[in-house]
């Protein structure tokens, strides 16, 4: 190839080569955005440490492509995240179902970090049934006679699921007292609750020998307890910070937090920000010129190199 063929054939590619060059100082680095399995963990999660919000810090974890939730009362699988309705769907290994009933205290349950409970919380429609708990539990103190906290939710209780195959295998009526009566002599087998009723379900402080959890995304099926969906349905919220990083993002940032857990910051490619990307911004524009110049630079070289040929 002779020098003015290569001339010609530099001067079309050095703007190819050099773009992706140019245009990349100017992508943000610090991307929080990630996956794992078939999930996608966007704000306010986060699997880097100083990504997402604050309250949600330390909470997912990625073991072999299996997402993982990890509060105070235990380690979750996490089915799926839902952003536009500001939910995940977790499921405890422990946790009865309407194919099996798992005693022996096992379970979870679901309780979070004082903390954390402003910003996630079981969802309303969500209902907890407690398995075998003892005549002295707190669930039963204080309720007079034949009024008791539990009550169906959404449509959803322990009525419909003694009706679930596991109950038969079980023997339904064997759990709680010898008369096998719902209420007076003995406590009920099953109390289905909202988590709001009691904050917490914790089943060494219940004295329960086991729950199960399911939720309700209506309209509630018609087929039982067999066509619940079965899991814990999980609410989050940022507590109207989310304008922060609705800007911070407007602005090509991610949304994360400072060194002390707490600050939030708007992460701009090699900068960070109080506000967003607006503030940096200037910086950033200085790259392009930089890109020009070196494009210019390697034409000078090669017009130099050409002359000196003759």
């Amino acid at each position: 190839m002779t020098i003015s063929n290569l001339i010609k054939t530099l001067y079309f590619l050095s703007p190819l080569t050099l773009a992706p060059l140019i245009l990349g100082l100017n992508i943000n680095s610090n991307s929080c955005r990630s996956y794992c399995g078939n999930l996608t963990i966007d704000y306010p999660f986060s699997l880097q440490y100083g990504c997402g919000h604050p309250g949600f810090k330390d909470l997912l974890f990625c073991m072999n492509d299996i997402l993982m939730y990890h509060i105070s009362s235990g380690s979750y699988r996490v089915l799926d995240i839902d952003y536009a309705y500001q939910a995940l769907t977790l499921h405890d290994p422990h946790m009865s179902t309407c194919d099996a009933i798992v005693l022996g205290g096992k379970g979870n349950g679901f309780a979070v970090e004082p903390w954390r409970a402003p910003y996630m919380s079981p969802a309303g429609d969500n209902v907890f049934m407690l398995i075998g708990c003892s005549a002295q539990s707190p669930l039963f103190q204080g309720f007079p006679d034949k009024h008791l906290p539990c009550r169906n939710v959404s449509g959803m209780g322990c009525e419909e699921y003694y009706g679930c195959p596991a109950w038969d295998v079980l023997g339904h009526k064997k759990l709680g007292s010898s008369s096998g009566s719902m209420f007076g002599a003995g406590p009920p087998e099953c109390c289905a609750l909202s988590f709001e009723a009691i904050k917490g379900i914790n089943l060494s402080k219940l004295q329960c020998e086991g729950y199960s959890s399911a939720y309700s995304l209506a309209p509630l099926r018609v087929d039982g307890a067999g066509g619940w969906s079965y899991g814990i349905r999980v609410k989050y919220s940022v507590q109207g910070n989310d304008e922060f990083c609705r800007a911070c993002e407007a602005t090509g940032g991610a949304c994360g937090y400072g060194t002390d857990g707490i600050r939030q910051l708007c992460m701009c490619g090699s900068s960070n920000s109080t506000s967003n990307c607006e503030s940096v911004k200037s910086s950033s524009k200085r790259i392009y010129p930089v890109g020009e110049t070196l494009a210019g630079l390697l034409m000078s070289l090669l017009a130099w190199m050409t002359l000196n040929q003759h």
